[in-house]
């Protein structure tokens, strides 16, 4: 493929709607190509819009007055100066060509955001189905693990929790089973216990009583675990006293 038929096509590669090979071509022409990287960049963010777009449901008389409109639009006439056969100027027909002419792009953009956001959304659904599928193999690899250690124990309230570390690994897996929600914009922390320092290690779904974590981060020389509750979104440090605290299984 020439490189003017590179320059062609940005549109296309913007909508992700080139096959693997010219696709592939195309991204090795951005990197030495700035007009292209340019125009991709404004392109995909244009898109992005119209997928937006779409999403602010239409007035319901729209449909209607769009289907009575188009019964009253013919053809423009031909540019010669002379009235239509209804008597009509041809600058009238003329305006109602444009209405139709602008009727019909908004449709296209319409349709063509429907079909980027749908492909945004798939998108997205891909990539949160690789974090879960990422993040499960990460579990199994640490309780299965030859080196897994458990370590139990009874939290508040009668819940219930374990926490599984594998040294080759360097990472552990947090359990827990009837704990009480948190407070509204409230969140359960993990944190590791670093020799009295803690170290956020992920959060907690608030919605769930029972639930399995990978604690965020390698375990390194911690030696224990905390639990506390902070605001939606977690904190840099605990802010409040921990409701548990656990130590890590010895090897």
């Amino acid at each position: 493929m020439s490189a003017a038929e590179l320059h062609t096509l940005t549109g296309a590669y913007a909508l992700h709607a080139l096959p693997e090979d010219e696709r592939l071509a195309f991204e090795r022409h951005l990197g030495a190509c700035e007009a292209c990287t340019q125009e991709v960049r404004e392109l995909s963010a244009t898109a992005a819009r119209l997928g937006l777009a779409v999403s602010v449901v239409a007035p319901p008389a729209m449909r209607e007055r769009v289907l009575r409109e188009i019964t009253t639009v013919r053809q423009e006439a031909p540019s010669h100066g002379r009235s239509g056969r209804s008597g009509a100027p041809a600058g009238r027909a003329g305006r109602w060509s444009t209405y139709a002419l602008a009727a019909c792009v908004a449709a296209a953009a319409a349709f063509g955001g429907v079909a980027v956001w749908q492909n945004q959304v798939a998108r997205n659904a891909q990539e949160e189905a690789a974090r879960a599928r990422q993040q499960n193999e990460q579990l199994a690899r640490v309780l299965a693990a030859p080196d897994a250690r458990t370590s139990s124990g009874a939290l508040e309230g009668g819940a219930r929790a374990a926490v599984v570390v594998s040294p080759s690994v360097n990472r552990a897996v947090f359990l827990a089973s009837d704990m009480d929600r948190p407070p509204g914009g409230k969140v359960y922390q993990l944190w590791f216990n670093d020799d009295g320092s803690m170290r956020s290690a992920g959060l907690m779904d608030p919605s769930a009583t029972d639930d399995t974590v990978l604690l965020d981060g390698p375990v390194d020389g911690a030696s224990g675990m905390g639990i506390t509750v902070e605001p939606a979104g977690g904190s840099k440090q605990p802010t409040t006293p921990p409701v548990a605290l656990m130590d890590f299984p010895k090897a």
